[in-house]
């Protein structure tokens, strides 16, 4: 089936896709395309720092299951090293979120504490639209994604919300991988919720909480999992009237934010379950931060579906596509 590599060329796609769109309204994207089905992916098909910061991502990851189980230092290590390194790059002029470049400067510091270094007052869609690569990976079973998904956002984004809606994130990407059925997301994703609200998670993230002005680490993190609850409420009173011809960031929201771009990009996704080249056009068609959503809901169709969900002429000139391909092929 190809889940991993389905989910990588996926986001890729998506996010190409809503590249030429970010920034503008729906207005203007129909003065040249008035058909939301019809979208074209650009010529040449480029992506943003979304993909970029994915693969680096997924590179850190490689490097720190090649040497040995997962743990919070072996993660942070390699990871860090490659988003210095994509901040350094000549190839990050795709208008990169200004948290990641912040966090990111104060990462190449090398004498500077990882917590010391994270932003915890930003909760952008910076934390999560690079986190699928950690859904993909069997080496981790399901209960152990939580710790990474929010250690590799609060190298960056250090809100609890970031935190939450990138475990979310990962934790869906799993799922739809392993074969879970698209309706039954939506019930799975609250019981998760629910279940870890006031879980902090010291192992992984050390003193981050106490960076913050929360009474407890319990109280810090409780904060990030009421945004998300408050955000899947939003995504069921949207699936019980569903709308694929409404602007789906009128109505789950715009996306610039970690939780929105999750509920966003996965109500975009569950309108077009079986349709996986529809629903990234009908998120990157849309208001708000459309690479991102558009980035999200390929990952969860391309988990969804393997990479047979994909043209091959989309998938054929894809930005990156080698070393998509490279990270899929070891994960699949």
């Amino acid at each position: 089936m190809g889940a991993a590599t389905g989910a990588l060329l996926g986001l890729a796609i998506g996010d190409a896709l809503g590249h030429p769109t970010e920034f503008e309204e729906i207005e203007h994207v129909a003065a040249y395309c008035p058909d939301w089905r019809r979208l074209p992916l650009p010529e040449p098909a480029l992506v943003t720092d979304d993909t970029q910061m994915t693969l680096a991502l997924g590179r850190g990851l490689r490097t720190a299951l090649e040497r040995g189980p997962l743990t919070p230092l072996r993660l942070e290590r390699p990871v860090r090293e490659e988003f210095v390194d994509w901040w350094r790059s000549p190839a990050n002029n795709r208008a990169p979120g200004a948290t990641c470049l912040r966090s990111c400067w104060r990462l190449s510091k090398a004498e500077r504490r990882w917590q010391e270094a994270s932003d915890v007052g930003s909760k952008g869609c910076g934390a999560n639209m690079r986190v699928a690569p950690l859904g993909l990976v069997r080496d981790l079973t399901i209960g152990q994604l939580a710790g990474p998904a929010q250690l590799q956002s609060a190298l960056t984004h250090g809100h609890p919300t970031a935190l939450a809606a990138s475990e979310l994130t990962a934790y869906t990407v799993r799922l739809l991988a392993d074969g879970t059925p698209p309706a039954e997301l939506p019930a799975r994703l609250r019981q998760h919720a629910h279940a870890n609200r006031s879980r902090y998670d010291a192992f992984w993230l050390g003193d981050l909480a106490a960076h913050a002005q929360d009474h407890s680490p319990e109280e810090f993190i409780a904060r990030g999992w009421a945004d998300c609850l408050f955000v899947l409420d939003r995504l069921d009173a949207a699936l019980a009237r569903p709308s694929v011809e409404t602007d789906p960031c009128e109505i789950t929201g715009e996306g610039w934010i970690a939780e929105e771009a999750f509920a966003t990009a996965l109500l975009c996704f569950l309108l077009l379950p079986d349709d996986p080249v529809a629903a990234v056009r009908r998120a990157a068609y849309s208001s708000g931060d459309s690479d991102s959503i558009a980035c999200l809901t390929g990952a969860f169709a391309g988990a969804r579906h393997g990479e047979a969900a994909w043209p091959e002429e989309w998938a054929g000139r894809i930005e990156y596509r080698d070393e998509l391909l490279a990270l899929g092929a070891l994960w699949d």
